[in-house]
């Protein structure tokens, strides 16, 4: 037996497996980024919601995923999770549009979906945010919106 792992393991991979596996995708971590990406175009598909917006600046796309807990247990979630970000590693990283973040919101029937089915999805989510009349919008920048605060809270007259 371990002859036979030895022999599998030595193998080259597939060509098209190593491509896919070095596209660069940077992720959306803090909260506030996910918030601005909320306040973006959205696009609707039975295992997903699709929400982007544009920063305004020209770095690499950035993609974050989220999951509910009305999805299920920890388990649950992280499976759909794991399937969101192959999906998005394997298939259209290299379609996102710099200067743009991407979240993707999963549902419930991403379990139940083929992985086949789930590119398709995503295709047609894509297309319709990158080609409607209606644009990406670009939220606010972090510095308009913060409030100006008055020292000690008392008015200046």
């Amino acid at each position: 037996m371990p002859v036979a792992r030895a022999a599998a393991s030595a193998s080259a991979p597939d060509a098209t497996w190593v491509a896919a596996r070095h596209v660069p995708m940077e992720r959306l971590k803090r909260r506030a980024d996910f918030l601005a990406a909320a306040g973006g175009a959205k696009s609707h598909v039975a295992a997903f919601v699709l929400q982007a917006r544009t920063r305004g600046d020209q770095g690499p796309a950035r993609v974050g995923f989220t999951v509910s807990k009305k999805v299920g247990g920890a388990v649950e979630r992280n499976r759909v999770r794991r399937r969101l970000r192959e999906l998005v590693r394997v298939s259209f990283a290299e379609r996102l549009q710099g200067g743009t973040d991407y979240v993707l919101i999963g549902r419930r029937a991403a379990l139940d979906l083929s992985f086949d089915q789930l590119i398709e999805d995503f295709a047609d989510a894509l297309g319709r945010l990158h080609k409607s009349g209606r644009r990406v919008r670009q939220a606010a920048g972090a510095q308009a919106r913060t409030p100006e605060r008055s020292a000690g809270g008392q008015s200046a007259s």
